[in-house]
């Protein structure tokens, strides 16, 4: 088993500001720290705990902390859940960088819940709810009716995530799913009663992939 590449802490704050910098977002110098905080963590517990195959912290920063931070804009609402969160992603950077926002991070596997619980703690954030289960067997809690944005990153297909995920947003809440490249065929199930309303695609600074937000709302 290969090591785990060491994490070199100065050298990534400076990169992920100066990545950051090329980006439309506003992103405080507490919640860079917070990013550089959960980066780390992230290579600290993917050595015991196998979260993510990437291993080399200067990927995760690209892979998983940008390409997470970047879909900022397309959140609707105040209420988001992250469906099939795995280790928070793009959940926890989200919720860093949108603290006006309440985000439920769920996923069915223990261990992932366990990190993002542990980060929660570590970071002291109060608008993560992190929630062990199956998405067929949580119901949003009565008194939001229905989350604004149902968010979902390499989740399931599109139609499976509307038919897993149907019973979570509000009347006008939006399924928020983000793709590498959408292909008709896939984008071609998405039938009454829902819509595409928009496809976007992201720009993920130094990423060599394509990356789209695909907007589907009820009708």
């Amino acid at each position: 088993m290969s090591k785990a590449a060491p994490f070199p802490e100065t050298h990534l704050a400076k990169r992920l500001h100066e990545l950051l910098a090329t980006t439309e977002l506003s992103v405080t110098s507490e919640q860079e720290q917070q990013l550089m905080q959960l980066l780390a963590m992230l290579h600290k517990w993917n050595k015991a705990y196998n979260l993510t195959s990437v291993r080399d912290p200067a990927e995760m920063l690209i892979r998983h902390i940008l390409d997470s931070v970047v879909v900022s804009p397309y959140l609707h609402g105040k209420m988001v859940i992250d469906v099939g969160t795995g280790p928070g992603l793009p959940g926890l950077p989200l919720a860093i960088c949108n603290p006006d926002k309440q985000f439920v991070l769920l996923d069915s596997l223990g261990k992932r819940i366990t990190f993002i619980r542990q980060v929660v703690h570590e970071l002291k954030l109060t608008n993560v709810t992190p929630v062990l289960a199956r998405v067929q067997d949580y119901q949003a809690p009565q008194e939001i009716g229905g989350f604004d944005t149902v968010l979902s990153r390499a989740f399931a297909s599109l139609a499976d995530m509307l038919s897993w995920c149907h019973h979570l947003p509000s009347a006008s809440g939006r399924f928020i799913a983000l793709k590498g490249q959408p292909t008709e065929e896939e984008l071609s199930t998405v039938a009454a009663p829902y819509s595409i309303h928009g496809i976007h695609q992201l720009f993920v600074p130094e990423l060599d992939a394509a990356r789209h937000v695909v907007d589907i709302r009820q009708e």
